[in-house]
């Protein structure tokens, strides 16, 4: 290769790491910042094919929404009973040149940073909470004012927006455990034995009541039937009055024959009766005469 070449050759190499070093891409979920011998020259650069001077710096965060998980810490209630707590941090970097200035565009700094910060609102809003309310009662409110108040620092100070904080488990120590899950054994056998004996008081009540419908229901049920009892033996003894009056020989002589009937069913039936009474008056004579 001839000397002409070569230097060519350099050239286009040459070219070619200076194009290289003065064209960048920003994605669309990245930040980024230029730097010029350490001075920060510009800030929040747009996603998008950019130059810069060969000389510049180019720095990229990712400015994607990101999970911060902080370390267990022990945090005591208004009570002073200590808890275990377990939490998760969701941020996003807000101000891409306080983020750099704060942390150095170093994302586990941002994170320590931000999770000492957590730590310390946690703290107070547990220290003026019950154990109920920060179990169960009102956790959500408890997350929402520490996000509040921590979006407000966080911002202004390291370039982060807090989006959400979030409690993955509360416990208690260990050696607190044993004595606390008794304790709460023993006051749900407490409310299980109130429950019970309300139950039991209102299962007498309803049966009272029952018992007393029921005798009210057989009470009326017996006075109509006397009722309708009364009136059908009425009708019937007014019918009765009225056919024997049509004919009364005809029915005196119906009402003997049924009784003989009735008298002499069984062979072995006995009657001690005078002859001349007036039970035998048709057997007598078929016109019932005396």
């Amino acid at each position: 290769m001839s000397t002409k070449g070569f230097v060519g050759l350099i050239g286009l190499i040459v070219a070619f790491l200076l194009a290289f070093n003065t064209v960048y891409v920003v994605t669309e979920y990245q930040r980024a910042i230029m730097l010029e011998f350490g001075r920060l020259v510009q800030a929040d650069i747009k996603p998008g094919l950019h130059f810069k001077k060969p000389w510049a710096k180019v720095s990229k965060f990712d400015g994607r929404l990101l999970t911060a998980d902080m370390t267990p810490e022990s945090f005591f209630t208004v009570e002073n009973k200590r808890l275990v707590v377990d939490s998760y941090i969701k941020w996003q970097v807000k101000d891409v040149e306080t983020y750099y200035k704060a942390t150095n565009g170093d994302e586990a700094t941002a994170e320590n940073r931000l999770a000492q910060r957590v730590a310390d609102g946690l703290r107070n809003q547990f220290g003026r909470r019950t154990l109920h309310d920060v179990v169960s009662g009102k956790r959500d409110e408890l997350m929402s004012e520490i996000t509040a108040s921590i979006n407000v620092d966080a911002v202004k100070l390291l370039g982060i927006e807090v989006k959400d904080i979030r409690v993955k488990r509360i416990d208690f120590p260990p050696e607190a455990s044993q004595s606390v899950f008794a304790r709460m054994a023993a006051d749900r056998e407490k409310e299980a034995r109130e429950y019970r004996s309300q139950g039991k008081e209102q299962a007498e009540v309803i049966g009272a009541d029952a018992d007393r419908q029921r005798a009210v229901l057989e009470a009326n049920a017996y006075r109509d039937a006397e009722r309708i009892r009364g009136d059908g033996d009425a009708k019937a003894a007014a019918i009765f009055a009225e056919a024997y009056s049509k004919d009364p020989e005809f029915y005196s002589f119906v009402r003997s024959l049924n009784a003989y009937r009735l008298s002499f069913s069984g062979k072995d039936d006995l009657m001690v009766v005078d002859p001349k009474s007036d039970f035998f008056r048709y057997l007598k004579d078929p016109q019932g005469k005396n």
